[in-house]
C-alpha cells in the first residue's frame, strides 16, 4: 500500500470515528433528556421528604413523602417500565406543581390497556392473562379493589420466571408478591373485612413447611395450571388448593408445568435434556430422573454382571 492510499484510509477511518462519536453523543443526549424528564418527578417522589412553598404565608414547608407515593429509583430503573417517562402513564397535568387535587382520582392503566392486541407482546398472551384474572378468587372477592397493580407494582415489577435466573430467586421474588398482603395486616385490610390470615397456621399440615416456602411458590398450589401461560393468574379458593404430595413429588410433577416450565422449554430448545437444568438447584422426587440415564445404568449393570459371569467361567475352565 502506497502513502497516498494510506492517507485516504486514515481519513476514512477518522471520518467514521467522528460520525460514530457524534451519533453516540446525540444518543446520550436523548437518553439524558428522557432521564431528566423523570428527574422532575423523582426529585420529590424519589426522596422520603419534599419541600413546597406556602404562597399564603410565604414560607417553605418540608413534609414526609407518603409511603405509597415514594418511588425506589433503583428498582424503577431496573423494572419492566423503567424506560418510560412518568407522563407516559400519568396525566401531563402532573408536570404542574402543586398537583391538582382531582388528579388523585385518575384511574391507573391496566396491563391490557397497553399490551392488549400488540403483536410485539403477543407471546405473553395478555388477553388470556386477563381472562384468567377474571376467574381468580381475588378478583371475584373484591372486583372494585383488586387489579393488576395489587400484585404487580408498576414502578418496580420485573419479570423473573422468563429471565433464566436462579429458581430460588424467582421463588423468593414471586412469594414476596403474595406476602405483601398475606403477611401485612394494613395491606390485607384494604381488600377485605376478614381477619388477617396466619400463613403459618393455615399451612401447619404441610410437612417441612419452611423448606416448602423456600423452594416453591404459593401459586404452585393455589392456581390452576395453564398450558399457554408461563404463569397462571387464576388463583383458586383455598378449599381447591393442592394438598396431595404426589402432585409435585412424582414423575409427572406439577412443578414441571409451573415453576420449572420456562427452564424446561429452554432446555428442550438447546439440547432436549430437561432435568439437567434443574438438577443442581432443587430435588423433586420423580422429576430428577431421565429415561436415557435409566437405560444407560441398566446397560452398565448388565455389562458388569456379564463380566463377572465370564470371569467366573474362565476361573472354572482354568481349574479343570
Amino acid at each position: 500500500m502506497n502513502l497516498s492510499s494510506f492517507k485516504h484510509l486514515f481519513l476514512i477511518v477518522g471520518f467514521l470515528c467522528i460520525v460514530s462519536f457524534g451519533f453516540g453523543q446525540e444518543t446520550n443526549k436523548e437518553n439524558q433528556s428522557e432521564s431528566n424528564k423523570n428527574q422532575k418527578c423523582l426529585k420529590c417522589h424519589g426522596n422520603h421528604t419534599f419541600k413546597y412553598m406556602n404562597e399564603n404565608f410565604g414560607i417553605e414547608i418540608k413534609e414526609k413523602m407518603y409511603g405509597d407515593r415514594l418511588i425506589d429509583t433503583i428498582a424503577y430503573s431496573q423494572s419492566n417500565h423503567g424506560m418510560f417517562k412518568c407522563t407516559d402513564c400519568h396525566s401531563p397535568e402532573y408536570e404542574a406543581f402543586p398537583h391538582a387535587g382531582n388528579l388523585r382520582m385518575e384511574l391507573m392503566y391496566a396491563c391490557i390497556d397497553c399490551h392488549g392486541g400488540d403483536p410485539e407482546y403477543q407471546e405473553f398472551h395478555f388477553e388470556e392473562i386477563e381472562e384468567a384474572f377474571y376467574k381468580s378468587m381475588h378478583y371475584n372477592k373484591a372486583p372494585d379493589a383488586f387489579n393488576c397493580w395489587s400484585c404487580h407494582n408498576p414502578h418496580s415489577y420485573k419479570t423473573q420466571a422468563s429471565k433464566g435466573g436462579k429458581i430460588s430467586e424467582t421463588v423468593t421474588y414471586d412469594n414476596n408478591i403474595c406476602l405483601k398482603c398475606h403477611a401485612d395486616v394494613s395491606q390485607f385490610e384494604l381488600l377485605t373485612e376478614r381477619e388477617n390470615i396466619n400463613i403459618l397456621k393455615t399451612h401447619d399440615w404441610l410437612p417441612n413447611q419452611e423448606l416448602h416456602f423456600k423452594n416453591v411458590r404459593c401459586i404452585e398450589c393455589h392456581t390452576q395450571l395453564n398450558d399457554s401461560l408461563l404463569i397462571s393468574h387464576a388463583v383458586m379458593p383455598k378449599e381447591n388448593a393442592i394438598r396431595e404430595c404426589t402432585k409435585c413429588h412424582s414423575e409427572n410433577s406439577r412443578l414441571m408445568a409451573s415453576l420449572y416450565k420456562y427452564k424446561s422449554m429452554e432446555s428442550r430448545k438447546s439440547n432436549g435434556f430437561v432435568n439437567a437444568v434443574i438438577i443442581n438447584e432443587s430435588y423433586v422426587i420423580g422429576a430428577n430422573r431421565n429415561k436415557y440415564l435409566n437405560i444407560l445404568s441398566v446397560i452398565i449393570f448388565g455389562l458388569v454382571l456379564t463380566g463377572i459371569f465370564i470371569h467366573a467361567l474362565f476361573r472354572i475352565f482354568k481349574r479343570k
